[in-house]
């Protein structure tokens, strides 16, 4: 597309967040100097986006999406914008239909020639760090870690302290796409057990190394950017310590107690019952859902409930923190300046979960900052697109993952 827009219409822009709890519209200034949007109008509706032969649906879509923005800009005072950013869920395999048809339909609609196409999980990072670098646990239902280091960032890594790896010296594995050669990341200080690997559009991009090189005092390097991800397979593959997993493993503790099996809860066979009704009766209400990992995270509140008074809803949480941190450790970027920021619905437990994620992450993670995300992914996919009109945008392209138009 051709990027050439006016000073007037880069004051404002559009950002659209399709996920699985609905579709929501956002119009906010692009803060010039700082790449950001701030005070959002904003649509929502609970529906989520269809699927079709292409995937996600770009003309159902836009249908819903094009009247809220007119409205929304008109409410502004705003005719035309400097940039748009849809984050969707599954856009990497569901965005076909998307990446073909919204360019021109946006640039019809609104005069915008600046377009970045993201993964829900990309902008649920910009919504909770920005563009700066460290790791991003988004957790509901499922739970997904991705990490990053904005590109052309200037950062300090260390001699004998592990701040990169051997791929700081151009050795071994693949790069991902956009350039993630040189990153070093927190996982790799051991060489046990597998972590996740770069994205390049969903798939890994080879080997890569796990040993430290000291280099001998402090240097100063332009970091090149780029992205790792860690879990997401889903409920069945993985989500590790997501609401479904923390559900699951409720209920199978409330049914061992239903039997007499050893580690049951009778405090979670109550909950159970109270929730489902006889717990005999659960299989035959659950297993025909087709919204089964929503019904498992629909129980995890129940376990934090219990978990101040029930050892055994305390060692699930405990159990999911562990996973949680794990995660956040494998996409980390072994940065001075790396923070790791916690979103999501399932953070909303509170206490009897992010105590025990915030110990787990200070003993993986010492000395990195673990805060609180500043925005969720309808923010970021703003942040996104004001960096994008004042031609600020950091965060790494990647095929599968964020791509501008």
């Amino acid at each position: 597309m051709d990027d050439t827009v006016s000073a007037d219409a880069a004051t404002h822009v559009l950002g659209i967040d399709s996920g699985g709890s609905g579709v929501r519209v956002g119009v906010a200034p692009a803060d010039i100097p700082g790449g950001s949007a701030a005070k959002p109008l904003t649509w929502s509706s609970a529906t989520p986006a269809g699927i079709g032969d292409r995937g996600i649906d770009a003309a159902a879509l836009l249908a819903r999406v094009l009247p809220a923005a007119r409205e929304l800009l008109r409410e502004a005072g705003v005719r035309r914008l400097g940039a748009v950013c849809v984050g969707a869920a599954g856009m990497a395999t569901l965005g076909d239909d998307l990446r073909a048809r919204l360019p021109d339909a946006l640039a019809d609609a609104f005069g915008v020639r600046r377009l970045a196409l993201a993964a829900d999980a990309v902008t649920a990072y910009a919504g909770a760090l920005g563009q700066r670098p460290g790791a991003v646990v988004a957790a509901g239902t499922g739970l997904i870690a991705l990490g990053a280091v904005p590109e052309d960032r200037t950062a300090r890594r260390g001699g004998t302290d592990g701040v990169y790896g051997t791929e700081a010296a151009g050795e071994g594995g693949g790069v991902a796409a956009g350039g993630g050669a040189g990153i070093g990341w927190a996982a790799d200080r051991t060489t046990d057990g597998p972590t996740a690997d770069r994205l390049t559009g969903g798939r890994t991009t080879g080997d890569r190394p796990t040993t430290d090189r000291p280099t001998g005092g402090q240097t100063t390097d332009r970091l090149p950017g780029g992205w790792r991800r860690a879990d997401g397979w889903g409920h069945l593959l993985g989500d590790c310590g997501g609401g479904a997993w923390i559900g699951r493993a409720g209920l199978e503790a409330a049914m061992r107690a239903h039997d007499g099996r050893d580690g049951g809860s009778k405090p979670l066979l109550a909950r159970l019952e109270a929730v489902f009704g006889p717990a005999a009766e659960l299989p035959g209400k659950l297993y025909p859902r087709p919204d089964r990992p929503a019904v498992l995270a629909s129980f995890a509140p129940e376990v934090g409930r219990c978990a101040a008074e029930d050892p055994v809803a305390e060692r699930i949480l405990r159990d999911a923190a562990r996973h949680i941190a794990e995660a956040a450790e494998a996409v980390c970027p072994r940065l001075e300046s790396s923070e790791v920021a916690l979103t999501g619905g399932l953070f909303r437990m509170g206490a009897p979960l992010l105590t025990p994620v915030r110990e787990e992450l200070a003993a993986r993670l010492p000395g990195t900052r673990v805060t609180e995300a500043a925005g969720d992914p309808l923010d970021g996919a703003l942040c996104v697109a004001a960096a994008l009109a004042t031609d600020e945008l950091r965060l790494p392209r990647d095929p599968g993952l964020l791509t501008v138009v």
